[in-house]
């Protein structure tokens, strides 16, 4: 079966110098592995020095387009960038409305465009009139200046951060996301930091208060140098087009947000060094340089995660390795009861995990006693999974965590007391703040859909995993990365030719009989053959 591209709809001006507007729209798309329709909202007349007029397209048009387009080639997520005149917000609006009725999963991305980067209004509407399109939109890509004025700043304290911002036009238009774009900032000590307020389950306004809201939303904030370039004309519409496309190929925001800011940033290094060449402040357009990463590609352009948990351990030490010897980890079991792992330890493993749920404290400490003793009269490294201060007290090898756990994990107590530390990590912004804590290893997934755990939306596929292995820098190449999720004897092959260290099995060990007609056992050295050929 063939699959197609996924399609997203750019509604926005043209640029008749090419930098901004539809043009970058459709350059981004199409380096992002995106089709791309155009609905052209204005005829500009600019250059790289002055915007002479806005000319606005009617309404008929744009809906005749609306119209031939939905039927054949209907968007995963519609992009808007120059909205020209109140009429044109009305019909924008109610067009939303529309498609989202028949489209539940339709996202819609907002640049709010309104002042041109090189002087002049694109349009003169006030916030008043633009609200009707506001209150539709799913997700919003304002720099600092355009939240001010989304924000009304000059009725706010001149001191208002990216998050209050955020949080200020959530509460005034409920937009799902709010990403607050650092590059126009002079206050970040050479930095560009961008912040995204991200709302996880939008419920009605009936059915929760603002304070209610608030809890039930997440921030994410990107840190990375700031690149001197002027170059950068369309940035603003590539930003937003990026993460339209992104989000359309089924990116969670989180990771969609650390792409898009990737994408940005190795566009402006592209073009640093011929800026500097000019002795002139010419405003050059923006060049899309297509994937932010590829499997040989750096992860130089990609941001630092800057939240709580990277700044409580900021400095911390680096966990203690696996002490592999240069060998690979091999085969990773992860068995939930003393019945397996006494099973499994006599197979020469290098590693295991024990993942017991379900147990009352007393009855879970003693089964982690007798894990260790077991695991003593063998060489394999015994994990405990989740429960660090039993691992610790009882002297296991280590403990994996996973992400949803970390914020209660006490990270110095685990790195003092000398055990390793695994972190469980789902895209390329998990994998990122992980890489920041400097782990014993790290394990991705899920792979594949999985029995064991409903990971819908963090599937992440064999070519995520590529470019994920791709992120880690020099300096972190010896920290194994572990696949998991669904693999099985049938895709292990494709999985280890990834470049991944080792990858977790579960039902595959567990349920190899039902699955295969063979013992676990067997299952076992069926998968180390594949790890390690002949």
């Amino acid at each position: 079966m063939t699959i197609r591209k996924p399609i997203i709809w750019t509604i926005s001006g043209s640029d008749c110098s090419g930098g901004a507007g539809i043009a970058a729209d459709i350059k981004t798309g199409h380096g992002l592995g995106v089709e791309v329709c155009h609905l052209i909202t204005a005829n500009t007349v600019q250059n790289s020095s002055q915007l002479i007029s806005v000319n606005p397209v009617s309404i008929d048009i744009l809906l005749q387009q609306f119209e031939v387009l939905i039927a054949d080639k209907p968007p995963a997520v519609i992009k808007i960038g120059l909205v020209a005149n109140v009429e044109q917000v009305l019909w924008l609006a109610k067009l939303l409305k529309q498609v989202k009725h028949s489209n539940k999963n339709l996202i819609s991305v907002y640049d709010p465009v309104g002042q041109a980067s090189v002087g002049g209004s694109f349009n003169a509407l006030t916030l008043e009139q633009l609200t009707p399109l506001l209150k539709q939109v799913d997700v919003i890509t304002p720099n600092l200046m355009e939240a001010k004025s989304l924000d009304r700043f000059d009725q706010v304290a001149q001191e208002t951060t990216a998050e209050k911002l955020a949080k200020k036009i959530y509460d005034d238009f409920s937009i799902t996301s709010i990403i607050v774009k650092g590059g126009h900032s002079d206050k970040d000590n050479g930095l560009a930091i961008d912040y995204c307020y991200h709302q996880l389950n939008q419920l009605s306004e009936e059915k929760q208060d603002n304070q209610e809201k608030l809890h039930q939303a997440i921030s994410y904030q990107l840190s990375s140098a700031r690149i001197n370039t002027h170059y950068s004309h369309g940035g603003g519409c590539s930003f937003a087009t990026a993460l339209a496309s992104f989000l359309a190929q089924g990116y969670l925001m989180r990771d969609a947000f650390m792409l898009t800011k990737a994408f940005i940033n190795q566009g402006l290094s592209a073009s640093e060094q011929v800026s500097k060449s000019y002795g002139h402040q010419y405003y050059g357009a923006f060049e899309q340089q297509g994937w932010p990463l590829n499997p040989t590609g750096s992860p130089q352009h990609f941001a630092d995660v800057v939240d709580d948990l990277s700044l409580q351990y900021q400095g911390l030490p680096a966990f203690e390795p696996l002490d592999l010897n240069g060998d690979k980890l091999g085969l990773y079991p992860v068995i939930d009861s003393l019945y397996w792992l006494k099973r499994l330890l006599p197979l020469g493993l290098e590693i295991i995990q024990l993942r017991v749920k379900n147990l009352r404290k007393d009855e879970l400490e003693q089964v982690i006693i007798a894990a260790v003793e077991l695991a003593k009269d063998y060489g394999t490294r015994l994990f405990i999974n989740d429960f660090w201060q039993l691992a610790i007290k009882h002297g296991a090898y280590g403990v994996h965590i996973g992400q949803e756990d970390l914020a209660d994990a006490d990270l110095v107590a685990i790195q003092q007391s000398g055990i390793r530390l695994g972190i469980s990590t789902h895209g390329c912004y998990e994998f990122i703040l992980a890489q920041q804590l400097q782990p014993s290893y790290l394990a991705i997934g899920a792979i594949f859909p999985t029995k064991t755990k409903d990971m819908t939306g963090q599937i992440q596929g064999l070519d995520n995993l590529r470019q994920v292995l791709a992120l880690r820098p020099e300096n972190m190449q010896k920290i194994p990365v572990v696949a998991i999720g669904g693999i099985t004897l049938e895709r292990a092959p494709e999985v280890i030719a990834t470049g991944v260290d080792s990858f977790a099995v579960v039902t595959a060990i567990t349920e190899a009989e039902q699955s295969h007609g063979i013992s676990p056992e067997q299952a076992v050295i069926a998968f180390e053959k594949i790890i390690f050929p002949e």
